[in-house]
C-alpha cells in the first residue's frame, strides 16, 4: 500500500510499505477513504518532536471502511463506515473507565520512554513517535486499528466523510477546549489561534453559551474565517498590542477564559520571540510558550486558562506568579476522544454544526508532500488540508 513516511526534518513521502495485517484478536483493518494533516503533525514535520525514525507512517485523523476484524470485535462488521479517535484506549483500565481515554493506561507499549519524558505515560497514539507507542499512522491506503472494539465510531451512510472525519481529533479537542473553560452565560472567551482546532474551540464555545469569542492569531486568512464562519472578534496581533486590545475589549477585566489552541511553535514579535527561538537553539527549552504566556496574562482574575495546543516538553519563563497571586485555573490535555464522539456526531446530525467549514484543501494521498509544505508555509489560504487515498 501507499503510505506517508517521514523522512527527517521538513520532509515526508510517499511510499509503498506491507500492508498492515490483524495482530490481535481486538484489531481490525480500515481501508482509509479520509485523513487530514493536523496542526499538531507540523510539530513531527518540523522535527520538534523526539523519538521519530525515518519510515514512520504519518497521520492521526482518518477515517474509512471496515475490511478486516479480530474475533473480539463484536461492535463493528467488514463494510461499516467509521471515524477512529486518534488516542488508543483499551476500554478497561482506571483511566478509560473514568472517561481519560488519552491516558489509557495498556495502549502505549513505550510507556517507558514517555515516563523518562513526562513522569507518566499517555495513551498509545497513531502516527506520533515512539513516546507514543510508535503506531502506525492513517495517512496511508490501509490503517490498523487496535482495541476496535473500543474506538472506532460507525457513522450513517448518509453523512459525508467532510461532515465527520473531524470527529477524529480536532473537533472533539476544541470542544473540550471550551468545555474546560466551565462556560458561563455572558462570559467572554479568548481563543489563541484560528487553525482549525482553534476554530472549532470557537463554535464550541458559542455552542456552549458563550456570548462573546475573540479569535487572536496574524494570518489574515484565518482570521477572516474565524470572523465570517464562527461570528468571532478578531484581533491580528502583528497590528496591535495584544493586552491591550483585549483590555479594551473586556472592559480592562480581560476574558472570562482564554484558550491557547497554538501550543509548542507559537510566534510573536521583537525580543521574546527571539528569546524562544535561541533558548530552543541551545536546547534549552523545547517549546515557544508564547501562547500560554500571553494566556495567562490576559485572562481575568480567578479565570480559567485551557491549553489543547500541543506541547511536548520544557518551557522558560513561565508565569506561575500570575497564576498564583491571580488564582487562575489551568486545565489541559490531549482530548479524550472517545468521549465526545457520539454526543459531536448528534450536533452534526442536528445541523447545530458542519464541522467542513474548516477544509480549504482536498487533494490525494499522492500530494502529501506538497500538501505537508503549503500547509507548513501557510501559501494558497491554507487552512485544512484532507488526503484521499486512491483519488487521482
Amino acid at each position: 500500500m501507499k503510505a506517508v513516511c517521514w523522512r527527517g526534518k521538513n520532509k515526508v513521502s510517499v511510499e509503498q510499505v506491507p500492508d498492515p495485517v490483524i495482530l490481535d484478536e481486538r484489531d481490525a483493518i480500515v481501508k482509509v477513504t479520509s485523513t487530514a494533516i493536523c496542526g499538531s503533525d507540523l510539530h513531527l514535520y518540523g522535527g520538534f518532536v523526539p523519538t521519530m525514525e525515518k519510515g514512520d507512517i504519518l497521520g492521526h485523523e482518518f477515517m474509512g471502511e471496515v475490511v478486516e476484524t479480530g474475533k473480539s470485535v463484536k461492535n463493528i462488521q467488514i463494510g461499516d463506515r467509521v471515524v477512529v479517535p486518534f488516542p488508543i484506549a483499551c476500554g478497561a483500565c482506571f483511566s478509560c473507565r473514568k472517561g481519560l481515554f488519552s491516558l489509557c493506561e495498556n495502549s502505549n507499549p513505550n510507556a517507558w520512554m514517555a515516563e523518562k519524558m513526562w513522569g507518566y505515560s499517555p495513551a498509545g497514539m497513531y502516527g506520533y513517535s515512539h513516546l507514543t507507542g510508535g503506531f502506525a499512522g492513517g495517512q496511508a491506503e490501509y490503517a490498523r486499528v487496535p482495541f476496535a472494539d473500543i474506538g472506532p465510531l460507525r457513522v450513517p451512510e448518509e453523512m459525508s466523510d467532510e461532515k465527520v472525519l473531524f470527529l477524529s481529533d480536532i473537533f472533539p479537542t476544541g470542544y473540550m477546549g471550551a468545555e474546560m473553560c466551565a462556560i458561563q452565560p455572558g462570559d467572554t472567551i479568548a481563543v489563541w489561534g484560528c487553525g482549525p482546532v482553534g476554530l472549532f474551540a470557537m463554535k464550541s464555545a458559542f455552542l456552549l453559551g458563550a456570548e462573546r469569542v475573540i479569535a487572536i492569531d496574524r494570518v489574515p486568512e484565518r482570521l477572516r474565517l474565524a470572523g465570517e464562519k464562527v461570528g468571532a472578534e478578531t484581533i491580528n496581533y502583528a497590528e496591535a498590542d495584544l493586552q491591550d486590545a483585549l483590555k479594551v475589549m473586556t472592559g480592562s477585566r480581560g476574558p472570562d477564559a482564554c484558550i491557547d489552541a497554538v501550543g509548542m511553535e507559537g510566534h510573536t514579535s521583537g525580543v521574546p520571540f527571539a528569546y524562544d527561538r535561541v533558548k530552543q537553539a541551545l536546547m534549552a527549552e523545547t517549546d515557544r510558550p508564547i501562547a500560554l504566556r500571553e494566556a495567562i496574562m490576559a485572562c481575568r482574575n480567578g479565570g480559567t486558562v485551557s491549553v489543547i495546543g500541543v506541547y511536548g516538553g520544557f518551557i522558560d519563563k513561565f508565569p506561575f506568579g500570575a497564576v498564583m497571586n491571580r488564582s487562575l485555573t489551568i486545565k489541559s490535555g490531549q482530548c479524550h476522544v472517545q468521549r465526545y464522539m457520539r454526543p459531536l456526531l448528534e450536533r452534526i446530525r442536528k445541523g447545530e454544526i458542519d464541522p467542513s467549514f474548516v477544509i480549504s484543501h482536498t487533494l490525494p494521498l499522492e500530494q502529501a508532500p506538497q500538501a505537508y509544505a503549503m500547509f507548513r508555509n501557510k501559501q494558497d489560504d491554507c487552512i485544512k488540508v484532507v488526503l484521499r487515498p486512491g483519488q487521482a
